[in-house]
């Protein structure tokens, strides 16, 4: 079979197969979702985080400087999300995905996205400058977190798989932590709505740390937050 023969067989089956789907109580691995069109359906919320102004960082610093900044941010925001029981989905140059389930996802998300501010301000920040007090340079980075029902399927080729997250969330948070509002931390209204005390209110008073910035962005309601959440 000729590799065009091979590949015009598997889009034919991939359309023609119907989908077996679970309801998940999990985040999966790609090894326990079969492949053919097999998928779990799972509420879930995502966070996205992503190293800001990247690309301007590799132009203009050294390779060794611009690959430290990578790793502690990656690293950190990693730590941060499993911390809170998030799951880490996949890491993407300067990003790194998270999902979180349960009673308390959307909280615990936003949580994390306030504490991986703490953690550059608070951590990384110092630690850069103390190793290179001439550097001007400036950490900066967003957080968007969403929350949808996810249809997660197995893709990819034997050997060499992943799986792919069908749903709102994922997108909807990327689109978020690429936004220049000022803001570090933003959320979608459902997440907002969904949120604890303790992630929506500044410690020991009655200050909403979330800024409502509308629909206009992205056509739909986010909010948004400077704040951080110390750990």
């Amino acid at each position: 079979m000729t590799l065009r023969d091979e590949l015009a067989a598997y889009a034919a089956a991939t359309h023609a197969d119907s989908w077996t789907t679970v309801e998940g109580r999990r985040v999966p691995e790609a090894d326990a979702v079969p492949q053919r069109n097999n998928a779990v359906k799972l509420d879930a919320t995502v966070l996205y985080a992503d190293l800001a102004e990247s690309t301007q960082l590799v132009k203009t610093k050294k390779p060794w400087f611009a690959a430290e900044v990578y790793k502690n941010y990656l690293y950190s925001a990693g730590r941060i999300i499993s911390s809170l029981d998030g799951v880490i989905t996949s890491y993407d140059g300067d990003r790194v995905m998270g999902v979180f389930i349960g009673d308390s996802m959307n909280t615990n998300a936003a949580r994390a996205a306030l504490r991986i501010n703490y953690a550059v301000t608070k951590i990384l920040m110092p630690a850069l400058q103390a190793r290179y007090p001439d550097s001007t340079y400036q950490i900066k980075q967003r957080v968007g977190v969403d929350t949808s029902s996810r249809f997660i399927a197995r893709t990819g080729v034997r050997g060499n798989n992943d799986l792919v997250w069908v749903g709102n969330a994922a997108n909807n948070a990327a689109k978020m932590a690429a936004l220049s509002k000022g803001c570090t931390s933003y959320i979608s209204a459902n997440v907002y709505g969904m949120l604890s005390k303790k992630a929506k209110y500044a410690s020991g008073t009655d200050d909403d740390m979330w800024k409502d910035l509308g629909t206009s962005d992205l056509g739909y309601r986010i909010y948004g937050s400077t704040y951080w959440s110390s750990f």
